[in-house]
């Protein structure tokens, strides 16, 4: 099967011509159409993950998926060979990835049945960012009417996050450069568009005794965290938790759980309508490089890979 994959610590990542995988016990084999570009994915080819993770070279790049069920191993009974799939690759190792025409999964969790109205490619975006989106608003359980500030809001997490929290009725202040990036989140349901150069300021401009929460997606995490009001609730996607104490935060490092429930629930509100996918642009499996190169000069939305 064709591949994107690296050899070794330090390598490229080049195209490869690796076997099928097999289906164990439990797991389904799907021929995967469609994957993304995820932080996660620049993580483990800078080999900052070495000493963390089990690698298996060569290791496949690609934590998202979508495609349609090519074979079941045994034991498999709630999916069979013609299902169309999708969700986030979360094998024990690193090795295998979206980013090759074949992957194998588990049944019993990151993956679940693509609903009619969605599609392989955007689906193939949803699953990590959408699940980590998910599990953050949820972190910070904002109430109506609430002030929330989304730092890193118009990357992929970002761009559902705004959609959820504005679902629960808050008032999203989402950081963005003027102009496109500000009309793209705006876009989406927040309130107000701020610049990340000038964050303190704009934002005590709409609320000067600070926020009720705050997702911490990107950006300067003691930044985001002192704009907190006092009792506020701070939610952070690389793992930062304040140090500071005496004013009663509470923080929660968020770890995506693509739990089957998650990825069916994100999938009808896409398919629906009611939670739109911010595909930005698609590249053929060729061509990942590039959309590598793309998405770390900073992108608006999701980049997709087809196969």
């Amino acid at each position: 099967m064709r591949a994107m994959a690296f050899t070794e610590f330090g390598a490229d990542l080049e195209a490869a011509d690796l076997p099928v995988p097999e289906p164990g016990s439990g797991e389904v084999l799907v021929r995967v159409l469609a994957s993304s570009l995820n932080g996660f994915d620049l993580t483990v080819l800078g080999g900052y993950l070495k000493g963390m993770y089990e690698h298996d070279f060569p290791v496949v790049l690609g934590k998202d998926f979508a495609g349609t069920v090519a074979a079941v191993g045994p034991g498999v009974t709630g999916l069979r060979p013609g299902d169309d799939v999708f969700g986030v690759v979360m094998r024990p190792t690193l090795g295998q990835g979206g980013f090759a025409e074949y992957v194998a999964v588990s049944e019993q969790y990151g993956v679940a049945k693509i609903p009619d109205g969605l599609g392989h490619t955007r689906a193939g975006v949803l699953g990590l960012a959408g699940t980590a989106a998910l599990n953050a608003i949820d972190a910070v359980a904002p109430a109506p009417g609430e002030t929330v500030l989304i730092s890193g809001a118009t990357g992929g997490v970002g761009a559902f996050a705004i959609q959820l929290a504005a679902q629960r009725g808050a008032r999203v202040i989402a950081t963005a450069r003027p102009g496109a990036e500000a009309a793209f989140v705006t876009g989406l349901g927040a309130t107000w568009a701020v610049d990340h150069t000038d964050l303190q300021a704009q934002v005590h401009a709409i609320t000067p005794g600070g926020v009720d929460a705050a997702l911490h997606l990107a950006g300067d995490g003691a930044a985001v965290a002192a704009l907190l009001a006092d009792g506020g609730r701070l939610a952070s996607t690389v793992h930062y938790l304040p140090e500071e104490t005496g004013r009663g935060i509470k923080a929660t490092a968020v770890m995506a759980d693509p739990n089957p429930t998650t990825l069916a629930h994100l999938a009808a509100e896409a398919a629906e309508g009611r939670l739109r996918v911010p595909l930005a642009r698609s590249y053929p499996l060729a061509e990942v490089s590039r959309a590598i190169a793309d998405f770390t000069t900073g992108t608006v939305g999701k980049l997709a890979v087809t196969i």
